[in-house]
């Protein structure tokens, strides 16, 4: 062991008149362990609500979305077949996208009426995993019966409707008539409801087979576009170039990233910001860890003197008091890092403890449409918070080393 280590950690222990200067050392190493420990857990909680957010996003939606910028696809079969030998694309899917609205006779709701086809669907979505009541196959009803309709949980809930139920749906394109344009209107049977856990999709999308849609809105046999899912979900931007070029004018891939980019924007940005703001607890900490040092070295002024009188160097001075400050820094990192993943690991049985003893609800279910507190811990997250904890406590010793290096034997020795 280097003599200014072991000198180092002798100075952190406790005499009995530096009982004061112990104290603070102990709640210096405090703020840097909760400074830790609270970045941790945000981070971790935040990082779980952007994954939450973009699995219910990408079960609902395709990964990219291939369009005609000049009206409906055409000839889709032989468009898709085209993308599929695309490098990366995994499956894809017609559909077609309208607002319609929806009429029980007491109540109405607009809502976006896609229409799917069933049997390639589930390939490239999870709308068939967030079936709550019924599922997709009941679309592909028989000719001359009511044909099916799948709706959100909540707009079952806004229209007071079950399964079972018959609904009007109202298109706005209707006929045109000597009185004008007449909305088209027909009657759909409820034959299941979905929950994905996303209020927006919940309360707003109703799901019928392509065929029906197609014959709904007088399309004939064409779609609005065609839904992609492709290997890896985090480079859907180059594919949709790749897609663009392929299949060149009038169409054109959006992926879901370029979709949803305002709230990943949101939730990116707000994760940087908490960073920055729970950084400053450490940088108290660090202000903690200066004092420590300053107070141990107007403390050990003779000390220092003596030992440059016996010939220990500036440099050697300066790693004594930069040791003692980095283990009080290093200490707290790794009791924060401890109690950080502690808690992050287990929030959930934690949040329910709590709420059961205070009978506060931390969380609502109804209020954030979550089924779960999200907790995710992100290794590369922990290591950037140690490593910036060990690099803010370091430079807080930088100065009050320097200072106890520059002291001169004979001026620390002249009042002893």
């Amino acid at each position: 062991m280097p003599f200014e280590l072991f000198i180092g950690l002798r100075y952190l222990k406790a005499k009995r008149k530096s009982t004061f200067i112990s104290l603070i050392t102990l709640i210096s190493v405090a703020g840097v362990a909760l400074g830790v420990m609270a970045l941790i857990i945000v981070l971790a909680v935040m990082t779980g609500f952007e994954e939450d957010l973009k699995d219910k996003i990408l079960g609902t939606n395709a990964h990219i979305v291939v369009l005609n910028s000049v009206g409906a696809v055409q000839d889709y079969p032989q468009v898709m077949k085209k993308i599929e030998s695309i490098d990366g694309v995994v499956a894809s899917t017609p559909f077609i996208y309208n607002q319609v609205m929806l009429s029980t006779g007491k109540n109405v709701s607009g809502v976006v009426l896609r229409g799917i086809d069933v049997a390639t669907d589930a390939k490239v979505t999870n709308l068939h995993k967030s079936m709550v009541e019924g599922d997709l196959k009941s679309l592909e009803t028989e000719v001359g019966k009511t044909p099916g309709v799948v709706i959100g949980k909540e707009l079952a809930k806004n229209l007071g409707l079950f399964l079972g139920d018959t609904v009007d749906v109202i298109s706005p394109m209707g006929n045109i008539t000597p009185l004008g344009m007449m909305p088209k209107l027909n009657r759909f049977r409820i034959t299941g409801i979905f929950n994905t856990g996303m209020f927006e999709y919940d309360s707003t999308l109703a799901y019928v087979s392509l065929q029906e849609a197609q014959q709904f809105l007088g399309l004939g046999d064409v779609v609005t576009g065609i839904q992609l899912k492709v290997r890896d979900v985090y480079k859907t931007g180059e594919l949709a170039r790749k897609i663009d070029r392929e299949l060149g004018p009038p169409y054109h891939a959006r992926d879901w990233m370029q979709m949803n980019k305002n709230i990943l924007f949101a939730l990116k940005t707000e994760k940087s910001v908490m960073f920055i703001i729970l950084t400053l607890i450490v940088l108290v900490a660090a202000f903690g860890i200066a004092s420590t040092l300053f107070m141990v070295v107007m403390e050990k002024t003779r000390d220092i003197a003596i030992l440059k009188s016996m010939g220990a160097t500036s440099r050697s001075i300066m790693r004594i008091f930069v040791f003692e400050g980095l283990i009080i820094g290093v200490f707290g990192t790794i009791i924060g890092v401890l109690g950080g993943l502690l808690v992050a690991l287990n929030l959930e049985p934690i949040v329910s403890v709590i709420q059961k003893l205070t009978g506060f609800e931390l969380f609502s279910k109804d209020i954030y449409y979550l089924d779960h507190f999200p907790s995710q811990v992100v290794a590369s997250d922990v290591v950037l918070i140690s490593v910036t904890a060990v690099l803010i406590s370091f430079a807080a010793t930088l100065y009050p080393s320097w200072a106890a290096s520059r002291m001169a034997p004979a001026e620390a020795l002249r009042y002893e």
